[in-house]
């Protein structure tokens, strides 16, 4: 057995005793074979952000090797809106480290994730997907580090209330059942998504817990491990589907909305995000302290923190969420242990007592070696954001952090106490930037960083107009204003967002 697939809930990674990224065409077609695949998937990300689909009948192992070499052609035009329809074919192709078996199919369905390619061969430039590579390339290319990433997919469950044992209001953290009544829904997807390629840190009940009339709303959260910012990706968005796939099958409700009602607890996206060294050591921490790397890549982040909204945050209700006093970030400053800044750097096992052992006194004292697991956590984007922007643009804003030549003292200047509300702290705050309180305004910061993500041709100047214009296009500059103490309009957007993502 491959100890880098032992246990491993991938049933190709387990047939096929090997990781995902050594698949071969060939792996594929063997596993197919032995245990009777007859249809194939393509899946691909639409300009939506959500998972398209082209179905397969597997006629011949001649047909099989074809579709697997040579991929479809799609129309772009209608998956893209800065396409023509004139010039719309595109190539989806697939790539073979991201198949996993189709966990909702009767007919035994191998699923695989494509990238885009336009008419001449080469990667459409402008693809989400694509541009989320270039990013990684740049910033390896230019830095000699790699980065990797995980996102917290945070989701309500709406259902007719549960009877007996209801949760208190807004106090649902890490509830366990008979209080939290869709515990077994979580670790259904959870084993779902384990078994398609995601790699599941954990899951559990979050905040937000309420009632309303007949109705009871759940808060859930799944967390994923570190893994290469693309794969990062890609995970999000498969887990996306199994939550939504699930609940329709069971008849629930469920959605990734940033926010839902006014004041209760809105759903979030964070990112945690690592940077990695050519032998893919974590160099987040030095001397058991922050690493110079790891404070320039924050001090990136919070310098381009507000055109960051625009991949992260592209809905009117997204700024429901990012409201003062809350702990979702408003301020751009970033600290440690604390919920209420846009980068927080939380816990990350350097402490010198061996737990461990001191809870299990039998156990020999063994520890990971200091800042092993140590990340950053980016804390505005939500269930709204294009999965594949957001992260190339965090991969921007981290070589963006370690080419200034400001950065350390960028950091300095930005970094707060535990709590950024304490008295201590006032004088501070009053000096910080703010983030973006509307598409409008996440728009115009678009616009004024434009150049940081179109350096070194990653993002294309079409891709960034097409997104300037789509958030403008909601003309939500005054919204705030103007629905202020107008229940009836607010729960009107919260429907016309209710299925963002």
């Amino acid at each position: 057995m491959n100890h880098s697939t032992e246990m491993n809930p991938n049933r190709l990674v387990q047939y096929l005793n090997k990781p995902p990224e050594d698949f071969t065409r060939n792996d594929l077609i063997r596993y197919i074979q032995d245990h009777d695949i007859e249809m194939l998937n393509f899946r691909y990300c639409g300009w939506d952000g959500r998972l398209k689909t082209l179905n397969f009948v597997i006629n011949s192992k001649k047909h099989l090797e074809s579709v697997l070499t040579n991929g479809e052609r799609v129309d772009g035009s209608s998956l893209f809106s800065f396409i023509e329809a004139g010039s719309s074919d595109l190539y989806v192709i697939p790539r073979y480290r991201t198949a996993f078996v189709n966990p909702f199919s009767k007919v035994p369905t191998l699923d695989i994730l494509c990238s885009y390619y336009n008419k001449d061969g080469e990667p459409l430039a402008s693809s989400p997907e694509n541009i989320l590579k270039k990013a990684h390339h740049v910033l390896k290319e230019r830095t000699g580090l790699s980065m990797e990433a995980m996102g917290e997919l945070e989701y309500y469950v709406i259902s007719d209330k549960q009877g007996l044992f209801q949760a208190t209001d807004q106090k649902g953290y890490h509830e366990a059942e008979p209080f939290s009544k869709w515990g077994d829904f979580r670790r259904k997807a959870m084993l779902a998504i384990a078994q398609s390629g995601g790699l599941i840190k954990y899951g559990h009940s979050e905040v937000g817990n309420f009632s309303v009339d007949e109705l009871e709303y759940e808060q859930n959260e799944i967390e994923f491990l570190p893994t290469r910012i693309e794969d990062a990706a890609d995970q999000l968005l498969i887990a996306k589907w199994i939550i939504r796939t699930l609940a329709f099958r069971k008849g629930l409700t469920v959605t990734f909305a940033p926010k839902i009602t006014t004041g209760k607890a809105g759903s979030g996206l964070h990112v945690h995000a690592k940077l990695t060294g050519p032998d893919g050591s974590n160099i987040m921490m030095k001397g058991g302290k922050l690493s110079d790397e790891a404070r320039k890549m924050i001090a990136g982040m919070l310098d381009l923190s507000p055109s960051l909204t625009a991949f992260g945050n592209i809905i009117p209700t997204s700024y429901f969420r990012l409201v003062p006093h809350q702990e979702a970030p408003t301020n751009i400053c970033w600290g440690d242990r604390n919920r209420s800044v846009l980068v927080r750097v939380p816990l990350g096992w350097s402490g010198k007592t061996r737990m461990s052992s001191d809870a299990n006194p039998l156990e020999p004292e063994t520890r990971e070696p200091d800042g092993i697991r140590q990340t950053i956590e980016f804390r505005s984007p939500d269930g709204s954001a294009d999965v594949y922007l957001l992260m190339a643009g965090l991969t921007v804003a981290t070589r963006h952090g370690l080419e200034m030549k400001n950065a350390l003292r960028l950091a300095e200047e930005t970094y707060v106490d535990v709590d950024i509300f304490r008295e201590n702290n006032h004088e501070k705050v009053k000096k910080l930037k703010h983030l973006p309180s509307s598409c409008w305004e996440s728009a115009d910061s678009l616009q004024q960083q434009k150049d940081y993500y179109l350096k070194y041709d990653v993002f294309t100047e079409g891709t960034l107009d097409g997104i300037i214009k789509y958030l403008k296009g909601f003309n939500d500059r005054n919204l705030r204003g103007e629905i202020q103490g107008k229940p009836e309009k607010i729960m009107e957007l919260v429907r016309n967002f209710f299925n963002c993502g």
